[in-house]
Protein backbone atom coordinates (compact mmCIF):
# COMPACT_ATOMS: atom_id res chain seq x y z
CA UNK A 1 0.00 0.00 0.00
CA UNK A 2 1.22 3.62 -0.81
CA UNK A 3 1.67 5.69 1.98
CA UNK A 4 0.95 9.35 1.38
CA UNK A 5 3.54 12.09 1.85
CA UNK A 6 2.18 13.18 5.59
CA UNK A 7 2.48 9.68 6.74
CA UNK A 8 5.67 9.84 5.46
CA UNK A 9 7.14 13.14 7.34
CA UNK A 10 5.49 11.68 10.85
CA UNK A 11 7.69 8.79 10.66
CA UNK A 12 10.61 10.42 9.49
CA UNK A 13 10.48 12.79 12.37
CA UNK A 14 9.82 9.96 14.83
CA UNK A 15 13.21 8.34 13.44
CA UNK A 16 15.12 11.41 13.56
CA UNK A 17 13.89 11.91 17.42
CA UNK A 18 14.64 8.28 18.50
CA UNK A 19 18.31 8.04 16.46
CA UNK A 20 19.28 10.98 18.63
CA UNK A 21 18.17 8.85 21.83
CA UNK A 22 21.61 6.94 23.37
CA UNK A 23 21.66 3.30 23.95
CA UNK A 24 17.82 3.03 22.72
CA UNK A 25 16.17 0.23 20.18
CA UNK A 26 14.63 2.50 17.65
CA UNK A 27 13.08 -0.62 15.82
CA UNK A 28 11.37 -1.88 19.31
CA UNK A 29 10.15 1.25 19.77
CA UNK A 30 8.48 1.65 16.78
CA UNK A 31 7.37 -1.61 16.84
CA UNK A 32 5.97 -1.43 20.28
CA UNK A 33 3.98 2.16 19.16
CA UNK A 34 2.86 1.17 16.41
CA UNK A 35 0.82 -2.06 17.76
CA UNK A 36 -2.95 -3.04 16.30
CA UNK A 37 -2.52 -0.27 13.43
CA UNK A 38 -3.61 -0.32 10.47
CA UNK A 39 -1.94 -1.54 7.11
CA UNK A 40 -0.64 1.98 6.13
CA UNK A 41 0.84 2.02 9.16
CA UNK A 42 2.56 -1.13 9.45
CA UNK A 43 4.05 -0.97 5.98
CA UNK A 44 5.50 2.51 7.87
CA UNK A 45 6.73 0.03 10.58
CA UNK A 46 8.37 -1.52 8.13
CA UNK A 47 10.41 0.75 6.59
CA UNK A 48 11.65 2.69 9.89
CA UNK A 49 13.06 -1.05 11.14
CA UNK A 50 15.30 -1.06 8.02
CA UNK A 51 16.25 2.83 8.88
CA UNK A 52 17.03 1.45 12.49
CA UNK A 53 19.09 -1.35 11.66
CA UNK A 54 21.01 1.08 9.39
CA UNK A 55 21.84 3.39 12.55
CA UNK A 56 22.90 -0.24 14.34
CA UNK A 57 21.36 0.63 18.29
CA UNK A 58 20.03 -2.94 18.97
CA UNK A 59 19.67 -2.40 22.97
CA UNK A 60 17.11 -0.74 25.23
CA UNK A 61 18.72 0.15 28.16
CA UNK A 62 15.94 1.20 30.24
CA UNK A 63 12.20 2.02 29.95
CA UNK A 64 13.01 5.44 31.25
CA UNK A 65 15.22 6.41 27.91
CA UNK A 66 11.96 5.90 25.68
CA UNK A 67 10.27 9.56 24.98
CA UNK A 68 6.53 10.33 25.65
CA UNK A 69 6.91 10.68 21.86
CA UNK A 70 5.47 6.67 21.96
CA UNK A 71 1.96 8.37 23.53
CA UNK A 72 1.60 10.46 20.86
CA UNK A 73 2.52 7.90 18.33
CA UNK A 74 -0.32 5.61 19.88
CA UNK A 75 -2.64 8.36 19.42
CA UNK A 76 -1.70 9.19 15.79
CA UNK A 77 -1.77 5.62 14.37
CA UNK A 78 -3.71 3.24 16.65
CA UNK A 79 -7.33 2.54 16.98
CA UNK A 80 -7.70 5.19 18.45
CA UNK A 81 -6.54 7.44 15.91
CA UNK A 82 -9.60 8.87 14.73
CA UNK A 83 -10.78 10.74 17.93
CA UNK A 84 -10.67 14.22 17.63
CA UNK A 85 -13.76 14.82 16.57
CA UNK A 86 -15.08 12.89 19.05
CA UNK A 87 -17.07 15.41 22.10
CA UNK A 88 -15.72 14.98 25.46
CA UNK A 89 -18.15 13.49 28.71
CA UNK A 90 -19.34 16.47 30.54
CA UNK A 91 -19.95 14.69 34.05
CA UNK A 92 -22.06 16.13 37.03
CA UNK A 93 -19.47 14.86 39.45
CA UNK A 94 -16.28 16.61 41.04
CA UNK A 95 -12.90 15.52 39.48
CA UNK A 96 -10.40 17.14 42.22
CA UNK A 97 -6.32 16.97 42.13
CA UNK A 98 -4.31 16.51 45.69
CA UNK A 99 -1.14 15.06 46.81
CA UNK A 100 0.15 12.79 49.45
CA UNK A 101 3.42 12.38 51.12
CA UNK A 102 4.92 10.20 53.25
CA UNK A 103 8.84 8.89 53.51
CA UNK A 104 9.36 7.29 50.38
CA UNK A 105 8.19 10.42 48.52
CA UNK A 106 5.20 12.72 47.39
CA UNK A 107 2.71 11.82 44.32
CA UNK A 108 -0.01 13.75 43.06
CA UNK A 109 -3.47 11.85 42.73
CA UNK A 110 -6.91 13.04 41.25
CA UNK A 111 -10.40 11.58 42.73
CA UNK A 112 -13.38 11.18 41.30
CA UNK A 113 -16.71 11.54 43.51
CA UNK A 114 -19.90 11.38 41.77
CA UNK A 115 -22.72 13.58 41.79
CA UNK A 116 -25.07 10.79 43.83
CA UNK A 117 -22.08 10.65 46.62
CA UNK A 118 -23.86 12.04 49.98
CA UNK A 119 -22.11 10.59 52.87
CA UNK A 120 -23.30 7.02 52.14
CA UNK A 121 -20.67 3.95 52.60
CA UNK A 122 -19.51 2.96 49.53
CA UNK A 123 -16.49 1.39 47.28
CA UNK A 124 -13.45 2.76 46.01
CA UNK A 125 -11.43 1.99 43.44
CA UNK A 126 -7.83 2.69 42.94
CA UNK A 127 -6.45 3.29 38.86
CA UNK A 128 -2.86 2.72 37.84
CA UNK A 129 -2.24 4.25 34.69
CA UNK A 130 0.28 2.71 32.33
CA UNK A 131 3.71 4.48 30.97
CA UNK A 132 3.80 7.71 29.90
CA UNK A 133 0.09 8.43 31.12
CA UNK A 134 -1.63 10.44 33.82
CA UNK A 135 -4.52 10.68 35.54
CA UNK A 136 -6.96 12.56 33.41
CA UNK A 137 -5.84 10.32 30.56
CA UNK A 138 -6.42 7.07 31.85
CA UNK A 139 -9.81 8.77 33.46
CA UNK A 140 -10.89 9.56 29.68
CA UNK A 141 -9.82 6.39 27.85
CA UNK A 142 -10.86 3.74 30.74
CA UNK A 143 -14.39 5.81 31.29
CA UNK A 144 -14.30 4.98 34.82
CA UNK A 145 -15.58 8.05 35.82
CA UNK A 146 -18.62 7.63 33.73
CA UNK A 147 -19.06 4.38 34.96
CA UNK A 148 -18.39 5.53 38.74
CA UNK A 149 -21.75 8.18 38.14
CA UNK A 150 -23.65 4.99 37.07
CA UNK A 151 -22.51 2.72 39.80
CA UNK A 152 -22.01 5.69 43.10
CA UNK A 153 -18.20 4.48 43.58
CA UNK A 154 -15.39 6.78 44.14
CA UNK A 155 -12.59 6.85 41.99
CA UNK A 156 -9.27 7.66 42.44
CA UNK A 157 -5.79 7.92 40.15
CA UNK A 158 -2.93 8.20 42.07
CA UNK A 159 -0.08 9.68 39.28
CA UNK A 160 3.50 8.41 38.66
CA UNK A 161 6.00 11.19 38.88
CA UNK A 162 8.32 12.32 36.22
CA UNK A 163 11.06 12.27 38.82
CA UNK A 164 10.66 9.04 39.52
CA UNK A 165 10.06 7.87 36.16
CA UNK A 166 10.90 9.65 33.00
CA UNK A 167 7.89 7.99 31.03
CA UNK A 168 5.72 7.76 34.19
CA UNK A 169 5.88 4.03 34.98
CA UNK A 170 5.32 2.40 37.59
CA UNK A 171 8.60 1.05 39.07
CA UNK A 172 7.16 -2.49 39.40
CA UNK A 173 10.31 -3.45 38.78
CA UNK A 174 12.48 -2.35 41.59
CA UNK A 175 12.66 -4.47 44.71
CA UNK A 176 11.95 -2.05 46.99
CA UNK A 177 8.65 -1.32 45.32
CA UNK A 178 7.89 -5.36 45.43
CA UNK A 179 7.76 -4.58 49.39
CA UNK A 180 4.78 -3.65 51.62
CA UNK A 181 5.58 0.15 53.81
CA UNK A 182 8.18 0.71 51.34
CA UNK A 183 8.70 2.46 47.65
CA UNK A 184 5.57 3.24 45.65
CA UNK A 185 3.66 0.77 47.54
CA UNK A 186 3.56 2.37 50.68
CA UNK A 187 2.49 5.73 48.88
CA UNK A 188 -0.07 4.17 47.11
CA UNK A 189 -2.14 2.50 49.70
CA UNK A 190 -1.40 5.90 52.02
CA UNK A 191 -3.28 7.66 49.01
CA UNK A 192 -5.90 4.98 49.54
CA UNK A 193 -6.04 5.25 52.85
CA UNK A 194 -6.45 9.09 52.71
CA UNK A 195 -9.58 8.90 50.83
CA UNK A 196 -10.81 6.66 52.96
CA UNK A 197 -10.37 8.95 55.57
CA UNK A 198 -12.11 11.69 54.12
CA UNK A 199 -15.10 9.80 52.29
CA UNK A 200 -17.93 7.15 53.39
CA UNK A 201 -15.84 4.36 52.00
CA UNK A 202 -17.21 0.81 52.82
CA UNK A 203 -13.75 -0.82 53.97
CA UNK A 204 -14.64 -3.95 52.24
CA UNK A 205 -15.42 -2.56 49.15
CA UNK A 206 -11.64 -0.86 47.97
CA UNK A 207 -10.51 -2.31 45.04
CA UNK A 208 -7.29 -1.53 42.76
CA UNK A 209 -6.86 -2.12 39.01
CA UNK A 210 -4.01 -0.60 36.72
CA UNK A 211 -3.03 -1.32 32.74
CA UNK A 212 0.53 -2.13 31.72
CA UNK A 213 2.75 -1.19 34.34
CA UNK A 214 0.09 -0.33 36.26
CA UNK A 215 -1.44 -3.39 35.96
CA UNK A 216 1.68 -5.16 37.34
CA UNK A 217 1.51 -2.54 40.41
CA UNK A 218 -1.69 -3.74 40.88
CA UNK A 219 -0.80 -6.95 41.08
CA UNK A 220 1.90 -6.09 44.18
CA UNK A 221 -0.71 -3.53 45.77
CA UNK A 222 -3.18 -6.65 46.02
CA UNK A 223 -0.20 -8.88 46.99
CA UNK A 224 1.14 -6.55 49.60
CA UNK A 225 -1.84 -5.35 50.72
CA UNK A 226 -4.79 -8.43 50.93
CA UNK A 227 -6.48 -6.54 53.70
CA UNK A 228 -7.02 -3.24 52.07
CA UNK A 229 -8.12 -4.19 48.50
CA UNK A 230 -10.75 -6.95 48.46
CA UNK A 231 -10.10 -7.64 44.39
CA UNK A 232 -7.44 -6.84 41.75
CA UNK A 233 -7.86 -6.20 37.69
CA UNK A 234 -4.97 -6.10 35.80
CA UNK A 235 -5.01 -5.10 32.47
CA UNK A 236 -2.37 -6.37 30.08
CA UNK A 237 0.18 -6.30 33.30
CA UNK A 238 2.68 -9.05 34.74
CA UNK A 239 2.48 -11.09 37.74
CA UNK A 240 4.22 -10.24 41.19
CA UNK A 241 7.54 -10.37 41.51
CA UNK A 242 8.26 -11.59 37.71
CA UNK A 243 11.62 -9.15 37.72
CA UNK A 244 13.42 -7.40 39.83
CA UNK A 245 15.46 -4.87 37.59
CA UNK A 246 15.39 -3.48 34.02
CA UNK A 247 17.11 -6.31 32.31
CA UNK A 248 14.59 -8.87 33.94
CA UNK A 249 11.65 -6.59 33.56
CA UNK A 250 12.02 -6.50 29.63
CA UNK A 251 12.45 -10.35 29.78
CA UNK A 252 9.18 -10.45 32.03
CA UNK A 253 7.56 -8.56 29.33
CA UNK A 254 8.43 -10.40 26.58
CA UNK A 255 7.33 -13.53 28.83
CA UNK A 256 10.22 -14.81 30.13
CA UNK A 257 8.99 -14.50 33.80
CA UNK A 258 10.82 -15.49 36.69
CA UNK A 259 8.59 -18.00 37.95
CA UNK A 260 10.00 -19.79 41.11
CA UNK A 261 10.49 -16.30 42.59
CA UNK A 262 7.33 -14.92 41.83
CA UNK A 263 5.33 -18.49 42.91
CA UNK A 264 7.80 -18.35 46.26
CA UNK A 265 6.78 -14.70 47.39
CA UNK A 266 2.86 -15.13 46.44
CA UNK A 267 0.81 -15.27 49.86
CA UNK A 268 -1.16 -18.16 51.24
CA UNK A 269 -4.42 -16.61 50.03
CA UNK A 270 -5.24 -16.42 46.40
CA UNK A 271 -6.11 -12.84 45.28
CA UNK A 272 -9.51 -12.66 43.93
CA UNK A 273 -8.20 -11.19 40.63
CA UNK A 274 -10.15 -10.25 36.83
CA UNK A 275 -7.18 -10.58 34.09
CA UNK A 276 -7.81 -9.13 30.93
CA UNK A 277 -4.84 -9.40 27.88
CA UNK A 278 -4.92 -9.43 23.87
CA UNK A 279 -3.54 -12.10 22.11
CA UNK A 280 -1.63 -9.69 19.73
CA UNK A 281 0.12 -7.81 22.72
CA UNK A 282 3.66 -7.37 21.60
CA UNK A 283 4.82 -4.79 24.53
CA UNK A 284 3.53 -7.39 27.30
CA UNK A 285 3.37 -10.96 26.30
CA UNK A 286 0.10 -12.54 26.64
CA UNK A 287 1.78 -15.32 28.87
CA UNK A 288 1.71 -12.89 31.75
CA UNK A 289 -2.25 -13.03 31.83
CA UNK A 290 -1.32 -16.85 32.03
CA UNK A 291 0.60 -16.40 34.65
CA UNK A 292 -1.54 -13.94 36.87
CA UNK A 293 -4.35 -16.53 37.20
CA UNK A 294 -1.88 -19.85 38.93
CA UNK A 295 -3.22 -19.44 41.95
CA UNK A 296 -6.62 -18.12 41.27
CA UNK A 297 -6.77 -21.86 39.11
CA UNK A 298 -4.75 -23.69 42.18
CA UNK A 299 -7.65 -22.78 44.65
CA UNK A 300 -10.45 -23.29 42.30
CA UNK A 301 -12.84 -26.12 42.67
CA UNK A 302 -14.20 -25.23 39.22
CA UNK A 303 -13.22 -23.94 35.90
CA UNK A 304 -15.64 -23.24 32.57
CA UNK A 305 -14.61 -21.90 29.79
CA UNK A 306 -17.25 -18.82 27.98
CA UNK A 307 -16.34 -18.19 24.21
CA UNK A 308 -17.70 -14.96 22.91
CA UNK A 309 -17.71 -11.98 20.71
CA UNK A 310 -18.53 -8.05 20.90
CA UNK A 311 -21.00 -7.29 17.95
CA UNK A 312 -18.52 -5.70 15.02
CA UNK A 313 -15.89 -6.02 17.72
CA UNK A 314 -13.41 -8.56 19.09
CA UNK A 315 -14.16 -12.14 19.87
CA UNK A 316 -12.63 -13.34 23.24
CA UNK A 317 -12.31 -16.30 25.69
CA UNK A 318 -13.53 -15.97 29.20
CA UNK A 319 -12.10 -18.53 31.90
CA UNK A 320 -14.24 -18.50 35.27
CA UNK A 321 -12.63 -20.12 38.09
CA UNK A 322 -15.24 -20.71 40.90
CA UNK A 323 -14.82 -21.85 44.21
CA UNK A 324 -16.60 -24.57 45.85
CA UNK A 325 -19.63 -22.78 47.29
CA UNK A 326 -19.91 -21.53 43.74
CA UNK A 327 -18.14 -17.82 44.19
CA UNK A 328 -16.03 -16.76 41.45
CA UNK A 329 -12.48 -16.26 42.26
CA UNK A 330 -10.88 -15.34 39.42
CA UNK A 331 -11.75 -13.94 35.66
CA UNK A 332 -8.98 -14.94 32.43
CA UNK A 333 -10.72 -12.46 29.55
CA UNK A 334 -8.17 -13.37 26.36
CA UNK A 335 -9.02 -10.64 23.48
CA UNK A 336 -8.49 -12.32 20.59
CA UNK A 337 -6.36 -9.71 17.41
CA UNK A 338 -5.83 -7.22 20.14
CA UNK A 339 -3.02 -5.54 21.31
CA UNK A 340 -1.29 -3.44 24.12
CA UNK A 341 -4.44 -1.13 25.09
CA UNK A 342 -7.38 -0.81 27.03
CA UNK A 343 -10.43 -2.76 25.62
CA UNK A 344 -13.65 -0.86 25.40
CA UNK A 345 -12.17 2.43 26.31
CA UNK A 346 -12.11 5.48 24.61
CA UNK A 347 -10.59 6.49 21.65
CA UNK A 348 -10.12 10.20 23.28
CA UNK A 349 -7.76 8.55 25.91
CA UNK A 350 -3.93 6.78 24.94
CA UNK A 351 -3.89 2.72 24.75
CA UNK A 352 -7.53 2.06 24.11
CA UNK A 353 -9.30 0.01 22.08
CA UNK A 354 -12.83 0.66 21.63
CA UNK A 355 -13.92 -2.99 19.80
CA UNK A 356 -14.29 -3.96 23.65
CA UNK A 357 -15.26 -5.97 25.35
CA UNK A 358 -15.91 -3.12 28.16
CA UNK A 359 -12.55 -4.15 29.93
CA UNK A 360 -13.65 -1.26 32.31
CA UNK A 361 -17.59 -2.50 33.31
CA UNK A 362 -16.53 -6.01 33.72
CA UNK A 363 -14.16 -5.11 36.16
CA UNK A 364 -16.97 -3.40 38.65
CA UNK A 365 -19.12 -6.34 37.86
CA UNK A 366 -16.05 -8.15 39.17
CA UNK A 367 -15.47 -6.54 41.96
CA UNK A 368 -19.10 -5.65 43.29
CA UNK A 369 -18.96 -9.56 44.09
CA UNK A 370 -15.96 -9.22 46.58
CA UNK A 371 -16.39 -7.43 49.63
Amino acid sequence: MNMNNKLFAQMRAATRNLLHKPQVDTSKVIQDALKNASAMTQAAQAHMHGLSQANGKQHLRTPADVPDMLAELSRTFGHGGAAANEPATLLPGTFSSATFTNRAGTRSYKLYVPSSYTGQPTALVVMLHGCTQDPDDFATGTQMNVLAEETGCLVVYPAQSQQANSSRCWNWFNGVDQQRGQGEPSIIAGITREVMGKYAIDPAQVYVAGLSAGGAMATIMGTLYPELYAAVGVHSGLPFASAHDLPSALAAMQGQLQRQRAYAAQPDRAIPIIVFHGDQDHTVHPTNGDELMVHARDAAHAMAVEPGRVPDGHAFTRTVHKRADGKVHGEHWVIHGAGHAWSGGSARGSYTDGRGPDASREMLRFFSTHR
